[in-house]
C-alpha cells in the first residue's frame, strides 16, 4: 500500500517510523510519503490560508496550494494533469482522497477495513476552519474523494485524526501483525466491545482472575468471553446492540 499525507507540520508523522508501522515501512509492507503543502506555495510568507467568504471567525485554506499538490500527486502516480475522469472505471482506478472532517461520514472499524483493501491513499491534513469548498468539489471531478470524521468533536487539525486513521487501517494490511487471530478479537471486529483481559499473576492486590479462565475448558472460556462482550457493550456502548441485547440477561451483573 502507498500513502501520501499532505500537511503543513510534516514533523508530525515522524512517529510513523516507530512500532510496527516503522518495521512496515523499512520492510516495504507500505510505503509513506509526507509532502509539506507550503511547498506548493508561491509567496515569500508561504501562505496557506485566507480570510472567509461572507464573513465569519477564522481562516480558511486556499485551494492552489491544494490543487498543485494533489496534481502532483496524481500526476506521479496515475499520469492524469488535471482533466476530470472520462468514466467510472478511470475515477476507480486512481487513489482514494480522504480529508479529516467534522462534517464527514463517522470512521468505523468498517471503515477501516475497507481503506486496507485499498492499494493507494492520500491523506489531506486541513487546519483553521477548514479547506475551501472546491478543492474537494474539483478532485471529486476527477476520482475518490471521502470527508471522514473521527467522532462528534473537533480537532485543531487533521494530522491526528490521519494518524489514527493510518495506524487503524495500516494494522489491517496482511502481515503487519504478527498473530493475525489478535486482530479477530478486538473490539469492534464483531460489533461488540473486547472482552476484558488478565494474565499472570492469578492473584494481585487483591483481585483474583476468574476461575473460568484458569479451567482449561476452552468452550466455557469462549461463552464467558462472548457473555462479557455482551455485557461490556451494553454498558458502555448500547447503541451497538441489536434490540434483543440492549437488556442486561438474566443473571449477568453490571
Amino acid at each position: 500500500m502507498r500513502i501520501d499525507i499532505l500537511t503543513i507540520f510534516p514533523e508530525f508523522f515522524s512517529v510513523l517510523d516507530v512500532s510496527l508501522l516503522g518495521k512496515a515501512r523499512q520492510s516495504g509492507l507500505i510505503d509513506v510519503l509526507v509532502h509539506n503543502l507550503r511547498d506548493h506555495t508561491h509567496d515569500r510568507h508561504n501562505t496557506v490560508d485566507d480570510t472567509p467568504y461572507g464573513g465569519g471567525a477564522g481562516m480558511v485554506m486556499k485551494p492552489e496550494p491544494w490543487g498543485e499538490a494533489l496534481d502532483a500527486i496524481l500526476a506521479e502516480t496515475t499520469g492524469t494533469a488535471g482533466a476530470p475522469a472520462a468514466d467510472a472505471e478511470a475515477e476507480d482506478a486512481g487513489p482514494l482522497l480522504i480529508f479529516p472532517s467534522p462534517a464527514g461520514d463517522l470512521f468505523t472499524q468498517k471503515m477501516a477495513r475497507e481503506l486496507a483493501a485499498e492499494p493507494h491513499l492520500v491523506f489531506g491534513c486541513g487546519r483553521y476552519e477548514g479547506i475551501d469548498q472546491r478543492v474537494f468539489d474539483h478532485f471529486a471531478s476527477r476520482g475518490r474523494v471521502r470527508l471522514v470524521s473521527l467522532g462528534d468533536y473537533v480537532l485543531n487539525g487533521g494530522e491526528v485524526a490521519v494518524m489514527a486513521m493510518i495506524e487503524a487501517v495500516g494494522r489491517l494490511i496482511p502481515g503487519m501483525v504478527g498473530n493475525p487471530e489478535s486482530l479477530v478479537e478486538e473490539s469492534h471486529e464483531d460489533g461488540l466491545l473486547e472482552y476484558p483481559s488478565y494474565t499472570k499473576p492469578s492473584s494481585w492486590r487483591g483481585l483474583d482472575v476468574p476461575p473460568v479462565l484458569l479451567s482449561g475448558n476452552h468452550g466455557a472460556i469462549a461463552s464467558w468471553r462472548h457473555e462479557q462482550q455482551i455485557e461490556r457493550t451494553r454498558r458502555v456502548r448500547p447503541d451497538l446492540l441489536p434490540p434483543a441485547n440492549a437488556e442486561p440477561a438474566e443473571g449477568v451483573r453490571g
